[in-house]
């Protein structure tokens, strides 16, 4: 269940179901943010409570701008300064941005905002492009294990039931750095 470039992923994610891929730090799980039936396969397969909320990653500044709309100027340049190119192996940073009607309830949990990331690395990049989209990003383990770094790791989690696009995970030794937007605090530091 292998797919071969970022468009053919994105029609996997365009058929409502899972992708497993490479993101800038470990393996990750993503779908259609948009189509619930797809999320709660994700959810299932990892054993995660839908109360926790998963992050949204993004190839461009545009494709999160709905969401700056109750964000101050200064705080969205921040956002923005930190989401710029970065060398491979610089930590990537996600932002809680607060959610409007545009974020599905099950993709934000219990939570009122967000987690969204553009992401720096190029596989996932051209993904989202593909895809012209937000995609679901979290960790490719079931719960309380170790995310996978590789295909292989990830299909010993989970078989058959994704379909993998093989590809480098970035230098990153860490997942990305949690802050919300708004209070400014280091969810994940």
């Amino acid at each position: 269940m292998f797919v071969n470039t970022p468009l053919e992923a994105s029609e996997i994610l365009n058929m409502g179901e899972v992708l497993a891929y490479p993101t800038e730090a470990v393996w990750g799980l993503g779908c259609n943010p948009m189509n619930k039936d797809a999320f709660y396969k994700i959810l299932k397969l990892k054993q995660r409570p839908i109360e926790k909320g998963v992050i949204l990653l993004a190839s461009h500044i545009s494709q999160v701008e709905p969401l700056f709309e109750n964000i101050s100027q200064e705080i969205q340049q921040r956002i923005i300064e930190s989401w710029a190119a970065k060398s491979s192996s610089e930590r990537a940073t996600t932002w809680l941005l607060p959610a409007n009607n545009f974020i599905p309830e099950w993709i934000k949990g219990n939570h009122l905002s967000v987690a969204v990331r553009v992401t720096q690395h190029p596989l996932c990049r051209e993904i989202c492009n593909q895809f012209n989209n937000f995609i679901v990003s979290t960790s490719a383990n079931p719960a309380g294990e170790t995310p996978a770094k590789n295909w292989q790791e990830a299909q010993a989690y989970f078989a058959n039931n994704v379909h993998y696009l093989n590809g480098e995970i970035g230098k990153c030794t860490e997942p990305s750095q949690i802050i919300d937007a708004v209070t400014g605090k280091f969810i994940r530091n």
